[in-house]
């Protein structure tokens, strides 16, 4: 399974991104999703996440602003970024737990994307 990771970039205090993240390689349905942050100097923070229950929580610190998303058809997940702050400057990584069948076998496993650089400035 490999999940790659899009849609960073630099973009002006108030502006919008739009990440991504595929998966792909095997057979599977994504469970759960998670969007980390992590900014230099500073610990890595969940910032959004959908439970297997369907249910999303966000940080406090970007409810409101960002949308976590998914598109089962597709294996990818989104978090739509707006209003953008020059602290929501980090490089964000996702994290998708997934379920799938090897021969009628269930397996099941947390899997990362590489990180994507968000850099908002003031």
């Amino acid at each position: 399974v490999q999940l790659q990771a899009s849609g960073g970039g630099l973009v002006q205090a108030g502006g919008s991104l739009r990440l991504s993240c595929t998966a792909s390689g095997s057979t599977f349905s994504i469970d759960a999703i998670d969007w980390y942050r992590q900014a230099p100097g500073r610990q890595r923070e969940l910032v959004a996440a959908i439970s297997s229950g369907g249910s999303t929580n966000y940080a406090d610190s970007v409810k409101g602003r960002f949308t976590i998303s998914r598109d089962n058809a597709k294996n990818t997940v989104y978090l739509q970024m707006n209003s953008l702050k020059p602290e929501d400057t980090a490089v964000y990584h996702c994290r998708l737990v997934l379920i799938g069948y090897n021969d009628d076998v269930p397996w099941t496993g947390a899997y990362w994307g590489q990180g994507t650089q968000v850099t908002v400035s003031s």
